[in-house]
């Protein structure tokens, strides 16, 4: 049987409210000084923290740009620029989000515990996700776990983000891999459809015991 694994929420959190709040956080302490991010700054905006964290969260993560980036079809300098020009009130609170970015992504570590168990069982790993490719980039170099796929594919990489049904193909065709082979698992219910549609076995991915069940 082939596994595959969306990233996000899945394999690594992406929860944008969660991640701005400690990063603004950080930023507006005196005392504290993270190892992991940027140095904590103070910034020119006079809008409340809370203010700032859902401007960011709606400026950055809701907007169209970034499913974009995801597609690949828009750099990381250009998206930023466009967030700076239609809100240059926030253009240190951007920038300062933007590269951090990557600090957001930290494995989930029970479903990381698991993938040695999935290839024990004689099964096939492989990823399906919407992914930037500055973030692709990041996440391969630092996290070793990647080293137990037998392959994936991120959406940046074929500029086609799920749940288009030219994703599942493309990752079913390049690795020659039987629909009826195939179990995929992904937080999000549309992607989930999606490969339904292509006679893929989804299943919405809610904790390790959905995976567990099918070892």
């Amino acid at each position: 049987m082939n596994f595959i694994f969306d990233i996000g929420n899945v394999l690594l959190d992406f929860k944008p409210i969660p991640f701005l709040e400690g990063l603004f956080e950080s930023a507006s302490s005196t005392t504290h000084k993270p190892t992991s991010i940027s140095e904590p700054r103070r910034f020119p905006c006079s809008s409340s923290q809370s203010d700032i964290i859902h401007k960011m969260n709606e400026i950055i993560f809701q907007s169209e740009e970034w499913g974009k980036l995801d597609q690949g079809i828009m750099m990381h300098e250009e998206a930023y620029e466009i967030f700076c020009k239609r809100t240059p009130k926030y253009q240190s609170e951007i920038q300062y989000t933007m590269e951090n970015l990557p600090q957001m992504l930290t494995p989930i570590k029970a479903t990381i515990a698991i993938l040695p168990k999935v290839k024990e069982a004689g099964h096939d790993l492989y990823y399906l996700s919407n992914f930037h490719a500055r973030l692709r980039d990041y996440i391969l170099e630092t996290y070793s776990f990647f080293e137990l796929f037998d392959g994936g594919v991120f959406s940046c990489d074929i500029h086609v983000n799920k749940p288009d049904a030219r994703i599942y193909r493309h990752l079913l065709e390049k690795y020659q891999l039987s629909v009826t082979e195939c179990i995929f698992f992904d937080d999000t219910e549309e992607n989930v459809i999606g490969a339904n549609k292509e006679g893929i076995c989804g299943v919405l991915f809610t904790g390790i015991e959905c995976v567990k069940s099918v070892i």
